[in-house]
């Protein structure tokens, strides 16, 4: 096992804490929630991408007011047909 000074496990914490500062708020919602925020604005743009390894999902952001919104699904959402989607290969969401 390998043993990280404290400067490089406090380095690593900043570069954390700084893409989160990059990426914003974002907000983790029900797959229902996301549709009701979707119908509040005319033509949003959605990006979505698949994962998961043992069970396939569908995740889903999209931003309103300022903040972006995320949704995980084990199918695929009905979206409307005024959604602009843009599919992306891996959606990336600090932890």
């Amino acid at each position: 096992m390998a043993y990280y000074g404290g400067g490089a496990v406090a380095a690593a914490y900043a570069a954390m804490a700084q893409a989160v500062k990059a990426s914003g708020s974002i907000v983790r919602v029900e797959p229902q929630d996301f549709k009701i925020i979707l119908s509040k604005n005319s033509k949003p743009l959605v990006v979505m991408a698949t994962g998961g390894f043992i069970n396939k999902n569908y995740q889903y952001l999209t931003g309103y007011k300022g903040l972006s919104f995320f949704t995980k699904s084990s199918s695929p959402l009905n979206l409307s047909g005024d959604v602009e989607l843009v599919e992306a290969k891996q959606i990336w969401m600090p932890s």
